[in-house]
C-alpha cells in the first residue's frame, strides 16, 4: 500500500468513495469543532470588544486618552507560543482548553470590576494569557478529530468562530450603549462564552492523536468509534497509530531546525509562514482593533453610530469566513491562498491611502 492509499489521504478515499463523509454528516464531530471553536469566538470577541469599549473608557479615564496600552497585553501574550504549544503536548487539548477558559474568565471579571486603567491592563493580560492558549489549542485539537475530507472546513469553522466573536462584541457593545456602567458590561460579558466553553469541554473527550501519543489507546479507539463507522475505524486506527509511532520514533532525533534542511518541508513552511505573515501586514487587526475609532475619524462622532458602522465590517468578515468554508474543500488551499494575495494589497493601499487623507484632511 503506497503513501497515496493509507488512510487519511484523499488517494484512501479515491479508493473507497463509500466512506467519504460531508460536513453535516457526522454531528458528533460538528458537535466537537463548535464547542472547540469557542476558543476562537474568545479571540474574536476580545479583539472587537476593546474597540468599542475603548470610546467609553476614555471619557472616564483621562490618561487612556495618551495611549493605546490597554491592547498591548493580549498581542503581546500571543507572541508567546512556544509555551502554550508546550502546554498543549504535556498536558493535552483539553486541559488547555479548560486552563484558557478559567484564566479568560478571571482576566475579563478583574476588567470588569477596575478601579483605574492599570488594573484593566492586568485583565487584559490574563484575558491575553487565555486568548493564547486558546487560538493555539482549538485549531490542532479540531484538526486531529477531524477525518481528513472535511479537515479543511472544519478547521475553517474556527476561523468562522473568531470573525463571529467579532460581530457577536460589535452587538454587544450596541446593546449597553445606553446601559449604566457600559464598558464594564462590554468586558465583563466576555466570561460567558468562556464559562460556556467549560462546561461543555468538561464533556468532551481528548484528542484522539494525543492519546496515541501518550499510549492511551483504548481511550482514543473510544473516541475514533464516534467519529468513523465500522468499515473504516480499524483503518484509521492502524494509520492513526502507525503515524504515532513514527512521531515517536522521531521525536529525540528532529529539531526544529530540521524543517530547513529538507526542500519540500521548508518550501511548505515558508508558504504556511508567508500567508500567517501577509494576514497581519494587510493591517486587518488594526482595523477590527480600531474601527470605531476609524469610523469617528471618518466624521460620524456618535460613538452609537460608529458601533453600528463597525458591526457592518465585522458583518463582511463573517460572511467572508462562511464562504471560505464552502471553498477551501471543494476548491483546495492554494487557489483561495492565490486569490486571497492577489485582492489583498489592492484593498490594504485603499485604506491605506484613505487614513492618510483623514490625517491630512480630518472630517
Amino acid at each position: 500500500m503506497t503513501i497515496e492509499s493509507l488512510p487519511g489521504s484523499s488517494g484512501y478515499l479515491d479508493l473507497f468513495p463509500e466512506r467519504r463523509m460531508s460536513y453535516f454528516s457526522n454531528t458528533y464531530v460538528l458537535r466537537l469543532t463548535v464547542i472547540a471553536g469557542i476558543g476562537g469566538m474568545l479571540f474574536g470577541y476580545d479583539t472587537g470588544v476593546i474597540s468599542g469599549a475603548l470610546l467609553y473608557i476614555k471619557d472616564e479615564f483621562e490618561v487612556v486618552n495618551q495611549s493605546s496600552f490597554l491592547q498591548y497585553g493580549p498581542r503581546r501574550c500571543n507572541h508567546w507560543s512556544c509555551i502554550w504549544c508546550w502546554i498543549n503536548d504535556a498536558y493535552g487539548r483539553k486541559k488547555a482548553t479548560l486552563i484558557a477558559d478559567v484564566v479568560f474568565t478571571v482576566g475579563s471579571v478583574v476588567m470588569a470590576a477596575a478601579p483605574d486603567p492599570y488594573i484593566i491592563i492586568l485583565g487584559r493580560f490574563l484575558v491575553g494569557l487565555g486568548v493564547g492558549v486558546a487560538s493555539v489549542t482549538a485549531p490542532v485539537y479540531i484538526a486531529e478529530a477531524s477525518p481528513s475530507e472535511v479537515r479543511g472546513a472544519l478547521v475553517s469553522t474556527n476561523v468562522l468562530m473568531i470573525t463571529g466573536g467579532q460581530f457577536l462584541s460589535y452587538l454587544v457593545n450596541l446593546a449597553f450603549t445606553e446601559v449604566s456602567g457600559t464598558w464594564r458590561w462590554m468586558l465583563g460579558v466576555a466570561a460567558v462564552p468562556a464559562v460556556v466553553q467549560f462546561c461543555f469541554m468538561l464533556c468532551m473527550p481528548e484528542s484522539p492523536r494525543w492519546l496515541f501519543m501518550k499510549d492511551d489507546k483504548d481511550k482514543a479507539i473510544m473516541v475514533l468509534a464516534k467519529i468513523y463507522d465500522i468499515a473504516r475505524l480499524e483503518d484509521e486506527i492502524d494509520h492513526l497509530s502507525a503515524s504515532s509511532e513514527e512521531d515517536r520514533q522521531k521525536q529525540n532525533n528532529i529539531r526544529y531546525l530540521d524543517v530547513f534542511k529538507s526542500k519540500e518541508i521548508r518550501l511548505a513552511f515558508l508558504a504556511g509562514a508567508g500567508l500567517q505573515a501577509f494576514q497581519q501586514f494587510t493591517g486587518i487587526n488594526t482595523v477590527m482593533y480600531y474601527s470605531p475609532t476609524i469610523v469617528q475619524m471618518a466624521g460620524f462622532s456618535s460613538n452609537q453610530i460608529a458601533l453600528l458602522l463597525s458591526l457592518i465590517i465585522a458583518a463582511m468578515n463573517a460572511a467572508g469566513s462562511i464562504l471560505g468554508i464552502y471553498l477551501i474543500d471543494h476548491f483546495g488551499r492554494k487557489k483561495l491562498a492565490l486569490s486571497s494575495l492577489t485582492g489583498g494589497p489592492p484593498h490594504a493601499g485603499r485604506y491605506g491611502m484613505g487614513a492618510i487623507c483623514l490625517q491630512e484632511h480630518p472630517a
